[in-house]
């Protein structure tokens, strides 16, 4: 019999560590300026973390940053994914057969990754050198449009969700995969998912987590930071024969990280 667990401790994730004062910033907007941009409001000034805003006469899009340099998270104001249980992530038009918006948004020049949630877009450019200003723009118009078209952003939906995700709980799972599963889902998914990024179970064996981030949270500076002081000692409190949490990269997560390192030694170069 699974042991009872009390999901009830919070998990520190990436904007939580970074970025403690988001919800005392964004809820001041009263001087935020607006400048006309063709049939379409965009916001001039900047605000700590909830960067930007565009509107048209039926959609209203906001952009945050997020602690990823390389990524911002585009909300829609509604749900894009209806009763979607999972997240989808692609890498390349040729990998986005299942959402035509996705080859879409690879269309716009220095896009790299597209990540969807439930209600939010993730959008990773390929280098610090491309300029989120002129990208925004493009981005923007293909979200309006492709939203406001009514076609669904992901096709053949309802066969996808009916396949198992990475913490359906399986009938050889072992009591300790089955409570990592659980947290996962319940608890942890959730905050990832706030920063535009998601957490996938990869497996576990002796004592060992693995799990491999998505979206924002892929190549981000402050993943290690999640994985090991929130994700790690959570898992910990509830799950002891854990020992180690672990991440899993591949080729284009190495690539990502690669390039958030030049960015970094870049701004060290400048603050010099």
């Amino acid at each position: 019999m699974m042991r009872n667990i009390l999901l009830t401790r919070g998990i520190p994730c990436c904007s939580k560590l970074l970025h403690s004062t988001f919800q005392k910033n964004v809820s001041h907007t009263s001087n935020l300026q607006v400048r006309k941009f063709s049939n379409t409001f965009i916001s001039s000034k900047l605000l700590p973390f909830s960067t930007q805003f565009i509107q048209s006469r039926n959609l209203f899009i906001r952009v945050e940053e997020t602690p990823n340099p390389l990524t911002l998270k585009f909300l829609p104001g509604e749900k894009i994914l209806e009763n979607s249980s999972r997240t989808y992530e692609f890498s390349s038009a040729s990998g986005a057969k299942q959402s035509p918006l996705a080859i879409q948004l690879f269309r716009v020049e220095g896009v790299k990754n597209v990540f969807f949630g439930e209600d939010f877009i993730s959008i990773t450019k390929q280098s610090e050198d491309e300029d989120w200003g002129v990208m925004k723009p493009n981005i923007f118009a293909t979200i309006m449009d492709y939203i406001q078209s009514g076609k669904p952003v992901i096709t053949d939906l309802e066969t996808l969700e009916s396949q198992p995700t990475d913490t359906t709980i399986m009938p050889e799972d072992d009591d300790v995969v089955a409570m990592i599963k659980e947290l996962l889902e319940s608890r942890i998914k959730p905050m990832v998912q706030e920063d535009g990024g998601d957490v996938i179970f990869k497996g576990y064996e002796d004592g060992v987590v693995k799990l491999k981030l998505q979206g924002a949270c892929t190549g981000c500076p402050s993943s290690s930071i999640t994985l090991k002081s929130g994700i790690k000692n959570m898992m910990q409190f509830y799950v002891p024969e854990i020992q180690d949490v672990v991440e899993i990269k591949d080729e284009a997560d190495q690539l990502i990280e690669d390039e958030l390192k030049k960015f970094e030694t870049k701004l060290g170069k400048s603050a010099d």
